[in-house]
């Protein structure tokens, strides 16, 4: 079946979803069924510097998908959608969804995608598991410090023991010279 011609305003619409899939760190999809606009506006400003919110049609939004080279969305554009676009860290912005999800039931994470490649409404929720990348960091400078640390122990090792050996052998001969 071939694709019906699109007006302007829907390709310009398409093209701007398009670009916003295309430089977005990760995108998760969204129901918003239920949910007044002044939780909308209460979700779009937690979701600030991290994610923008939007709302989109499916079928504008599924061929915007397409056109960015996104497969493994299609069965998510059902009913009302709206799409968090990541510009920021990818974790913060899933434990926001996941935190406005808990305190309003009404919005329903449907999935997503991280790194170009499609994840489940479960994928999105371990990503809001992980820790902050601050702390992940923090984690692994530390690992490195430590592993750091038994290294320079380890090569210092055979030279104090060296020393320490002297120092007996000489102790030794000083006792042996005044008894001498």
């Amino acid at each position: 079946m071939a694709d019906k011609p699109v007006r302007a305003d829907k390709a310009a619409a398409v093209a701007e979803l398009a670009e916003q899939f295309r430089s977005a760190q990760a995108t998760v999809l969204t129901e918003y069924r239920g949910l007044t606009v002044g939780q909308l506006k209460q979700l779009r400003r937690s979701l600030a510097g991290q994610a923008s919110y939007t709302v989109a049609k499916n079928t504008l939004a599924k061929r915007a998908a397409a056109d960015a080279g996104i497969t493994g969305l299609e069965d998510l554009f059902t009913g009302p959608t709206a799409l968090a676009f990541v510009s920021g860290d990818v974790v913060e912005a899933a434990k926001g969804l996941r935190e406005f999800a808990k305190a309003n039931p009404l919005l329903v994470i449907k999935g997503g995608v991280f790194e170009g490649k499609a994840i489940s409404a479960d994928e999105v929720t371990r990503l809001a598991d992980l820790e902050p990348r601050e702390v992940l960091l923090a984690k692994l400078a530390g690992a490195m410090k430590a592993n750091l640390s038994r290294a320079a122990a380890l090569f210092q090792a055979p030279l104090s023991k060296a020393a320490r050996a002297a120092a007996a052998l000489q102790d030794k001969r000083e006792k042996e010279g005044q008894v001498a």
